[in-house]
């Protein structure tokens, strides 16, 4: 059986550690320009739209998918559970647990970014730990300091006026994010509930500093087969 996994995740790189050697090959977007190593075969970029996907698992055999993308790559999952079940093959999709609001936390979840202006002072400095994919829908935050952390450094300008970037590259440890934050000023962050212990450290900075956050939320589940535990997603493996 010739298993794909839809990656960019450490989980997903945490399924192809305890996959290695077996018949599975992991898919990366491309988003990143130098990826972490995999332990499986890597396949790098898009598949050109829901007939280049389909033409892929013919192509390659594929016999089952296992997506382990990001929480908030909904188009990506509803249109791989959606060919998977034309095609009958075995999908199912890991999505690690939200986040959950501690004592101490100031969050307040809003339904998308365009609604984050609403919660932001005029003159305020603003955090974005979202990434870039999505950073023209808080076009609305212009004329704010706006700081959009990213992995790469940037090929383009900022989209509005007041924004700038910022590269790093993770892991950030708590007293990092206190340290750039207390920097920055930083008046508000803004983040989409990934979840994951990892990018978890920029919230408990903002709670120690009294940092608000406007929490982005997560898509709607879909239909289909869904864990949120990387042994449940490698006993599916196994069933098959």
């Amino acid at each position: 059986m010739t298993l794909l996994i839809l990656g960019g995740t450490g989980e997903a790189r945490q399924i192809a550690e305890r996959l290695a050697g077996q018949d599975a090959v992991i898919s990366l977007a491309g988003a990143t320009r130098a990826p972490q190593a995999q332990a499986l075969p890597v396949r790098i970029g898009g598949f050109g739209g829901t007939d280049g996907f389909e033409t892929y698992l013919q192509e390659a055999r594929i016999q089952a998918v296992l997506d382990a993308t990001h929480p908030y790559a909904e188009r990506i999952t509803a249109r791989t559970a959606g060919i998977c079940a034309k095609r009958a093959l075995p999908y199912l999709q890991f999505l690690r647990p939200p986040w959950q609001a501690e004592a101490g936390d100031n969050w307040t979840e809003i339904a998308r970014e365009e609604d984050a202006a609403a919660h932001v002072a005029p003159d305020a400095t603003v955090f974005l730990g979202t990434g870039r994919q999505t950073l023209e829908r808080f076009a609305n935050l212009a004329g704010r300091d706006v700081i959009c952390r990213q992995i790469d450094p940037p090929t383009h300008d900022f989209p509005f006026a007041g924004g700038r970037f910022l590269v790093g590259r993770p892991p950030f440890s708590v007293a990092d994010e206190v340290a750039l934050f207390s920097k920055l000023g930083v008046d508000v962050l803004v983040v989409k509930n990934a979840g994951g212990a990892a990018s978890r450290t920029k919230l408990t900075a903002a709670r120690q500093l009294g940092i608000p956050v406007l929490m982005i939320a997560r898509p709607p589940l879909g239909d289909w087969a869904v864990v949120d535990d990387v042994d449940a997603a490698l006993a599916w493996v196994a069933a098959l």
